[in-house]
């Protein structure tokens, strides 16, 4: 999640982040719109209590609220929004339901799913590797560049924008040439 905001804030000329709220935070414009990105620096199971804080500060609906982070069950670079739902057992989601309610946007980054429960700890905390490195950085490129559209609530839009740039369409083949015998 952090690694696709960090793109977002570069590609949309945001401003230096600056301590606030238990979080680093920037601003900018995406598409017209004012955004505030945050990025919590409690421990992951609590970065509610900045999510909360930003939000009474700013006095925001969880409906403005675009939470983007790991999702062990997608493929490495799919991509799923939603609004509301469960948590799935992530601690950081629980944590924000816990303090703001559901209904906020969810941006779910596939990163896979290490094959035995008890790796999966290690698989969320550890840092990506070479093996990686084909759909992680698209990935996020893609996310940032198609941000305007999640701004502006084009959630399928945005989906499919990202999709295409990581899976462009095949080119048509040639049609055949007439004979002209």
């Amino acid at each position: 999640g952090f690694m696709a905001v960090d793109a977002i804030a570069r590609a949309h000329g945001f401003g230096p982040w600056r301590k606030k709220f238990q979080a680093e935070l920037a601003e900018g414009h995406i598409g017209g719109e004012r955004v505030i990105l945050l990025k919590p620096q409690t421990y992951m199971n609590e970065s509610g209590r900045a999510v909360a804080a930003l939000m009474r500060f700013y006095k925001l609906e969880p409906a403005d609220v675009i939470v983007v982070h790991d999702e062990l069950d997608l493929a490495p670079g799919k991509l799923r929004v939603k609004q509301g739902g469960g948590n799935a057992g992530h601690r950081g989601l629980a944590s924000i339901d816990g303090l703001i309610g559901k209904d906020y946007w969810r941006v779910r980054i596939g990163v896979g799913h290490p094959g035995r429960p008890s790796q999966v700890i290690r698989h969320v905390l550890e840092d990506f590797g070479p093996e990686d490195d084909g759909w992680l950085g698209p990935t996020v490129d893609a996310i940032a560049a198609a941000a305007p559209l999640l701004v502006q609530g084009e959630a399928s839009r945005f989906m499919n924008q990202v999709s295409l740039a990581l899976k462009p369409p095949r080119p048509k083949p040639p049609k055949p040439a007439k004979d002209t015998d």
